[in-house]
């Protein structure tokens, strides 16, 4: 069933104006109601982003302390990698001079036995 009065353009503008009036009015209530639950989320939205960033900075430091914990063993294998190369390095040093030296004594040996038999025919020659 339609409406039975005759509405007018006025009288729909002046409808309109007040369902707008209503509306508004009903939108600042239920803003001014919500108020205090809109800042109890703000601050708890405010307290989980400090919570995550918390968090980021803890896994920053851990990967930072790992890093540094790998860089450090790094260092400390090829410092043992230089010292064994140093050590191998002069093991070799000391074995080539000491086959060195046998070598000279070997041959001042033999020149002395030279020497000796040498002695001994001059000493049956004469």
């Amino acid at each position: 069933m339609k409406h039975a009065r005759n509405n007018e353009l006025t009288d729909r503008r002046s409808a309109a104006a007040d369902a707008k009036v209503a509306l508004l009015t009903a939108y600042r209530t239920a803003k001014t109601a919500a108020e205090p639950t809109q800042a109890a989320r703000q601050a708890e939205r405010i307290s989980l982003v400090e919570a995550r960033e918390a968090r980021r900075a803890e896994r920053e430091r851990l990967k930072l302390e790992e890093l540094t914990r790998h860089e450090a063993l790094a260092a400390q294998e090829q410092a043992a990698i230089e010292a064994a190369s140093a050590a191998e390095i002069e093991a070799r040093h000391s074995a080539e001079n000491a086959r060195i030296s046998r070598v000279v004594q070997d041959e001042a040996a033999r020149k002395a036995e030279r020497d000796r038999r040498y002695a001994a025919r001059k000493a049956r020659q004469a």
